[in-house]
């Protein structure tokens, strides 16, 4: 009886079990199946199609997408007539920055070395120079505040293919020309959105199909076909990879430029009044080499673009019979109200300053104009620049040599794009002074590392023969007075300066004579190639970098070792008599 109880509960409780374990079964095998499931997933490519409107960003009618230099661009044109239109900001900052657009006067310009271009909104038809020329399109459209120029137009002017494709609407545009590495597909395979198997297919690759490789990956390479499609295939069915050239003719625009042979010995000459012409012969008289004198005639006087006129025919002779050229100073400083940026910006101020300059310069029988535009802020620069290119061509038209003044460069001046007006103007001068200057903490107006270093890095972007070396004749005196204490909160700052710091400009006699007045020692300072000297005068110390002979002499070995144009000094009337003998022994 025991026996049988016990053999019916043993069977009750394999009968519990073997739910459970069928549970447990099923279990695993919907794990099993998981993970088989996930396994395949991960391995088997993904057969989803990218969406390529989506792809290029399409959305208007009218929108067609850029694939630039094989990237694609996040910034769509127009397609419109069969006529590419691309926005003015594009072309100017990607392709071609010699096109200049006037907004508010709705004109665009492109400056050939000889000629002006000019094309109203709107229009097929355009100027170069005078005569006129049609299109069978429409040249500039203007949509809002964006102006949409026709690419076969920025094709007349510009180092730049395309080829168009529809369906989705692109334009794939070549601008750098050079070498590219290019291969074919080894077999049939798929182009991906992202390197990876699961990305978005954006194009079936056929076994020898043509592609430009972009970057090489080990598992993934990211490659661009003909038709303006980027994206990545497996490496391993990339073909072998050429270097092939990739080539278009065109005839870049060749500049010409009005030179001297010889050295460039220049001199500004500061004059305020009509009375200050009649000091040019005292002025002269103990020069010695002198070819080019810059009296500082005109300056921006409206918004209109009218120039304030000091010139004298009398002047103009006198240098004339002592063989010296004159170049005229215009200047944008003197008058507060003008608004630079706005004369410039706008056509109708900015050709009437041109077409004042260039009558002036000839009713005085001037030999150049030299254009001092300083202090110009970011927004003016491309004012600024077509400013240059119009000026130059009535310049040359009339063998009136152009001359630009310019700061040493800096990351913060360079807008003013030195190189474009280098294609345009004669020569240009690099003032290599105004080290330190009003406002400034004290030092020196021009050591010798400031001077090579403006000269080395204007060389960068201006060929030799027409760069020009701007030296000072100046001297700051610095002067520096010990403030009161008594502010404990200004003087417990980190940036605190225990002084006030005044300066001011001196010719080099003075220099010496303050220097010899109060005793001071002038100690030789090799890393400002000048001499250095300090002195106290009623609790005020005072300190100076000397600029004399040495100091000269140490900028004209720049000048020398370069071979450059010429050097020009600021200002007349502040040098020392015996510089001359320095200065002719570089120049002559």
């Amino acid at each position: 009886m025991v026996r049988h109880i016990q053999e019916d509960e043993a069977l009750k409780q394999k009968k519990k079990i073997v739910p459970v374990l069928a549970v447990i079964l099923l279990i695993v095998v919907v794990i099993l199946i998981t993970l088989a499931a996930r396994i395949i997933e991960r391995y088997i490519p993904s057969r989803e199609v990218q969406d390529m409107k989506e792809y290029y960003g399409l959305q208007a009618e009218d929108d067609m997408a850029m694939v630039i230099d094989d990237k694609v661009s996040d910034v769509l044109c127009k397609y419109s007539g069969g006529q590419v239109y691309v926005d003015y900001r594009t072309v100017h900052d990607k392709f071609n920055s010699r096109f200049y657009w006037d907004s508010s006067e709705n004109l665009l310009f492109y400056t050939l070395p000889d000629n002006l271009v000019t094309v109203n909104a709107g229009s097929n038809e355009y100027l170069v120079g005078r005569e006129s020329h049609s299109e069978n399109y429409t040249i500039v459209r203007v949509d809002g505040e964006t102006m949409y120029m026709a690419l076969d137009f920025i094709e007349k002017y510009t180092n730049l293919t395309h080829e168009i494709y529809e369906d989705p609407n692109r334009v794939i545009l070549t601008s750098v020309w050079g070498d590219v590495k290019a291969a074919t597909a080894k077999k049939a395979t798929q182009l991906r959105l992202k390197g990876g198997i699961k990305s978005p297919i954006v194009k079936e690759l056929e076994k020898g199909e043509a592609i430009t490789v972009l970057e090489e990956g080990e598992n993934w390479t990211k490659a661009s076909t003909s038709d303006g499609i980027v994206g990545y295939l497996k490496t391993k069915f990339v073909g072998n990879i050429q270097t092939v050239a990739r080539a278009h003719e065109f005839e870049e625009p060749v500049f010409t430029h009005i030179t001297r042979n010889d050295k460039i010995q220049m001199a500004w000459h500061q004059v305020t009044t009509p009375d200050g012409n009649g000091e040019i012969a005292s002025v002269l008289q103990n020069t010695k080499g002198i070819n080019v004198i810059s009296p500082t005639w005109f300056y921006l006087n409206d918004n209109q673009g009218d120039i304030a006129n000091l010139a004298s025919k009398n002047y103009v002779d006198y240098c004339h019979q002592n063989n010296i050229e004159v170049w005229a100073l215009v200047s944008n400083l003197e008058n507060k109200e003008v608004n630079t940026t706005e004369v410039l910006s706008r056509t109708s101020s900015r050709q009437n300053l041109v077409n004042k300059l260039v009558s002036a310069a000839i009713e005085y029988d001037l030999d150049g104009i030299n254009v001092d535009m300083e202090a110009l802020e970011n927004a003016a620069g491309e004012g600024y620049l077509q400013f240059i290119r119009e000026l130059s061509l009535k310049c040359a038209n009339n063998s009136i040599v152009l001359s630009v003044d310019n700061y040493v460069p800096t990351d913060y001046t360079a807008f003013y794009d030195r190189r474009e007006q280098a294609n345009f103007a004669d020569y240009i001068v690099v003032m290599a002074y105004d080290e330190h200057y009003v406002g400034s903490e004290e030092g020196s107006v021009s050591s010798i590392g400031f001077v090579t270093d403006g000269v080395l890095n204007t060389l960068k972007e201006v060929p030799a023969s027409q760069v020009v070396m701007g030296c000072p004749f100046y001297t700051r005196i610095w002067a520096l007075t010990p403030k009161d204490e008594s502010d404990t909160v200004e003087s417990a700052s980190e940036d605190y300066v225990p002084y006030e710091i005044k300066s001011e400009a001196v010719g080099m006699n003075t220099t010496q004579r303050r220097i010899e007045l109060n005793g001071a020692e002038q100690v030789w300072s090799e890393e400002d190639g000048q001499y250095y000297a300090e002195y106290e005068n009623e609790g005020v110390t005072y300190k100076v970098w000397v600029e004399d002979a040495a100091s000269v002499e140490k900028k004209l070995n720049v000048m020398k070792s370069n071979d450059i144009a010429g050097v020009a000094f600021w200002k007349l009337g502040f040098e020392a008599d015996s510089i001359w003998d320095t200065i002719i022994k570089y120049t002559k």
